[in-house]
């Protein structure tokens, strides 16, 4: 359903209309005052404190009350993790985890960051950590797999937060970000925009030649190996 709601309002309704007035009132109707905060939080996004930057996403409503990943995404996620070991950053509520845990049990070590943990959120056999994408509290190759999805979008200094995702990682390494175009008003707090999957390859140079990239559904999923 969400995503042909994105349809509608990325690939039908016309850039004069998504960034006018008239389109900001009509969202306003179902977001309140939320819709205007987000499109100056954009505006705004290469100054914010991290204080502001937190504020924000906590009075920012969850869409999804587990994951934003589609069950093709899930599919494709948990069959290519390489190794015994994989951590999940910007894990959220640890949906994606649970799932992961499910599909591949013979998993020896799961892990989990997001720069806010809720501090009731344990799950067996799952570890959890506080910390931003761009400062990872690992050392390097710390991880055989790391996943991170629906993250990238939201990380003002991008190049920092994959840097931080190349250097965990010892054999995969595993984004998704969504596909949408940039609009004045939107109903997410993104401040990353990739229409398609050649514009998510600008923002991982220098690419990897054993990469490979695809689009499920309205989703960039990226996959890249490293020697082990």
């Amino acid at each position: 359903m969400t995503n042909r709601i994105r349809y509608v309002l990325e690939d039908i309704v016309p850039p004069v209309l998504r960034d006018s007035s008239l389109f900001r009132a009509a969202a306003s109707m179902a977001w309140g005052s939320h819709v205007a905060d987000l499109a100056r939080f954009r505006e705004r996004a290469a100054f914010l404190t991290d204080e502001e930057y937190e504020a924000l996403y906590r009075k920012h409503p969850r869409v999804h009350e587990d994951t934003d990943n589609s069950d093709a995404c899930i599919a494709a996620i948990t069959a290519d993790i390489a190794g015994m070991s994989a951590v999940d950053v910007g894990c959220g509520t640890g949906a994606l985890l649970r799932r992961v845990r499910e599909a591949r049990p013979e998993l020896k070590a799961l892990a989990g960051v997001d720069f806010v943990i809720d501090p009731e959120l344990k799950d067996e056999g799952i570890r959890y950590f506080a910390a931003k994408v761009e400062t990872l509290p690992f050392p390097d190759k710390a991880f055989d797999t790391v996943i991170c999805t629906h993250v990238i979008e939201h990380i003002v200094d991008y190049r920092a937060a994959i840097a931080e995702l190349r250097r965990v990682a010892r054999r995969r390494l595993i984004i998704v970000v969504p596909r949408e175009r940039e609009y004045r008003y939107t109903f997410n707090p993104h401040v990353n925009f990739f229409p398609y999957p050649h514009s998510f390859l600008r923002a991982m140079m220098p690419v990897p030649d054993a990469h490979l990239i695809r689009e499920i559904g309205r989703d960039i999923y990226y996959r890249e190996d490293f020697s082990a």
